[in-house]
């Protein structure tokens, strides 16, 4: 029996913990599997997908800024990828590359389940209009909030975004709106910090008046990227988050489309958090 090759591509990739979760799911799963990072030129995503494919590769978790590359070059797109436009999951079988995206629903997870805060009625604030973002406004109307206000420095990308879900939104009965990042009206129950400001260590692009007092503050990072946002929320009287466990989350969803088997994603959250803390 081969074991079966994946890996996480992306640009920087160094600090993924992505190889040692589904290490770990395989282990817990009775899998056989090879997973590694791939770091990868900023000019050269699409030909190291078709050297991975030749070497044999199964398939591979697209990271920033490589997912709206990673949907473009794929021969069939979930309907969560296509709504997107930004995929996090490539799969090759057959000749064939399948997308997906897994983010969302590794977002709406931990929040819901693992950070006990349900989504319905809630009025969020999404910030940035990305690969990131992109990835979770679907799933996040799809949790019946009652209102999404979609904030970016550049608010045509963010008004875009917005028109391609607005159909589903009069579908679940979300408004939702585009604003610039200094144009946004009332507090909101939930932020999600969906920018690359985290990674780069700038400073957080919305004013802090915009929280309610005890409002959950998100950040998709993690790590050492993710502690300034965190430490600034926490500093206006909100419940900081970091996005390890919509990290893990992801990583089960995409496991289970590769490998056919739902990983114990709680149980490797919660070894995650101690081995990073110890």
């Amino acid at each position: 029996m081969t074991t079966d090759l994946y890996c996480v591509m992306g640009h920087p990739v160094a600090h993924s913990q992505s190889p040692w979760i589904h290490a770990r799911f395989a282990e817990l799963t009775g899998q056989d599997i090879n997973y590694t990072r791939r770091h990868i030129p900023l000019d050269h995503f699409y030909n190291s997908v078709q050297a991975f494919i030749n070497e044999g590769g199964h398939g591979c978790n697209i990271t920033v800024p490589f997912k709206f590359e990673a949907a473009s070059l794929a021969t069939h797109t979930s309907e969560r990828g296509l709504l997107a436009r930004a995929c996090n999951v490539l799969t090759f079988k057959d000749g064939q590359i399948l997308a997906d995206n897994t983010d969302g629903l590794g977002l709406v997870d931990d929040i819901e389940q693992n950070a006990g805060i349900s989504l319905k009625g809630k009025r969020i604030l999404l910030i940035g209009a990305g690969g990131a973002a992109a990835g979770v406004l679907g799933p996040l109307i799809d949790a019946h909030p009652a209102h999404i206000s979609v904030a970016n420095r550049t608010v045509h990308k963010a008004q875009d975004l917005v028109a391609r879900h607005q159909a589903l939104a009069l579908l679940q009965k979300t408004e939702l709106l585009a604003h610039d990042l200094q144009g946004l009206e009332g507090q909101f129950d939930i932020i999600i910090n969906g920018t690359a400001s985290s990674l780069g260590g700038h400073g957080v692009p919305v004013d802090a008046r915009v929280m309610k007092p005890g409002a959950l503050a998100y950040d998709m990072m993690y790590g050492a990227g993710a502690q300034g946002f965190m430490a600034w929320a926490r500093s206006h009287g909100a419940v900081p988050r970091d996005g390890l466990g919509m990290l893990v989350g992801q990583a089960a969803e995409a496991f289970l489309i590769w490998r056919g088997v739902m990983p114990p994603a709680r149980q490797v959250l919660d070894e995650l958090r101690a081995r990073l803390e110890a």
